[in-house]
């Protein structure tokens, strides 16, 4: 009986713990501006310019979220016009090792697509 508690307990933690992630991390460009920002710091037009798909309000809320939940540091800089850029905090750095494992799940997991006629598995 106790086995079956503590692994109920253990399942409670951990379906809470992946909330938190989501509520995190459930943005629909969060996986995308993270992994951008993880080249290093960029401006908003460099960010929206290498993440094109992304619209500019989308990007804007995407990185507001980010910031108000400690993964993005947006640095002010007192130039005519004012300049803006963003990085990640330490606690968005460290999100990296995540990233790789997913890539690493659609690497072996993902849909085979189509090339020059062959099915392969896009990396």
């Amino acid at each position: 009986m106790t086995d079956q508690v503590n692994a109920n307990s253990y399942l409670d933690t951990d379906s809470s713990n992946i909330c938190e992630v989501l509520q995190i991390l459930g943005a629909k460009w969060a996986f995308l501006v993270l992994n951008e920002l993880l080249r290093g710091p960029q401006r908003f037009n460099q960010l929206q310019r290498n993440a094109a798909v992304i619209k500019t309000q989308s990007l804007t809320d995407t990185l507001r979220h980010l910031e108000q939940n400690g993964l993005v540091l947006r640095q002010v800089f007192p130039t005519v016009p004012v300049t803006v850029e963003y990085s990640l905090t330490e606690k968005g750095s460290d999100f990296q090792t995540a990233l790789k494992e997913m890539n690493k799940w659609v690497e072996k997991w993902g849909k085979p697509q189509q090339v020059n006629g062959k099915t392969s598995i896009s990396s």
